[in-house]
């Protein structure tokens, strides 16, 4: 299956968290989009790697994926290395994207800034014909993205461009709160160990920080992106 968009995520819900709302935007579009979790996301406080992946499945459902894989690799020991590489290079020819969302260069985690460096070197690696791969006893065709675009997460990043999710944040929000056992999604509260994310100010400061870049371009809602190539336009008319 051809993906137009292919979101790479550390952990599972650092999409649901950071670019949703886009995603949903464009599959509402008729675009395809899917998402590739290098981890189960084990070494968080709270859940279990299963638990995770029945939310993860739950939270593509509401963002209407057209796929989702889970690579495996170990929660905070992953490396970008030739191993990670290789497995990455697969999805990436298996679904051909036009645009890569990776996770934010820089942030609180280390495993994002590890993420996006991964992805950065992966989708080049992908597009040359000497990198041989197969995928179910099948020889893999090479391809490169077009374009690799970084979601901003818990540490601040001035955006180089911002997306209005104004009609999409309620089903984003939707997405966020399948992941029941990481954050605050009940008035009742959250059971088990509080953590950074699983208190209601938390979800406050991701509405928050939507509202701030939605206000910087006149809409009520956006999210952030910064991107490490030169962004090029056809139509300047297509801008907010």
């Amino acid at each position: 299956m051809k993906l137009d968009i292919l979101a790479l995520a550390a952990h599972p819900d650092d999409i649901e968290l950071s670019c949703s709302g886009t995603l949903i935007r464009h599959a509402e579009a008729g675009k395809k989009v899917g998402i590739v979790d290098f981890t189960q996301g084990e070494l968080g406080t709270r859940g279990t790697p299963e638990l995770r992946l029945q939310e993860a499945e739950e939270a593509g459902k509401r963002m209407r994926l057209s796929a989702r894989v889970n690579l495996g690799f170990a929660d905070g020991f992953f490396k970008n290395d030739l191993e990670h590489q290789m497995e990455l290079i697969k999805q990436i020819r298996k679904y051909k994207p036009e645009i890569v969302f990776a996770n934010a260069l820089t942030d609180r985690h280390p495993d994002h800034g590890r993420a996006a460096r991964l992805s950065i070197e992966a989708c080049f690696l992908s597009g040359l014909k000497k990198v041989a791969t197969e995928l179910d006893g099948e020889a893999q065709e090479a391809w490169r993205p077009k374009k690799i675009f970084h979601y901003i997460q818990s540490t601040y990043i001035e955006p180089d461009f911002v997306v209005d999710v104004t009609e999409q944040w309620k089903k984003k929000t939707l997405a966020i709160e399948a992941f029941e056992s990481q954050f605050h999604v009940k008035e009742s509260g959250s059971l088990g160990d509080q953590t950074f994310i699983s208190t209601p100010e938390f979800m406050q400061f991701i509405s928050s920080r939507a509202r701030s870049w939605g206000q910087s371009v006149g809409v009520k809602y956006a999210e952030g992106f910064t991107t490490h190539q030169a962004l090029g336009l056809n139509n300047l008319f297509d801008l907010i």
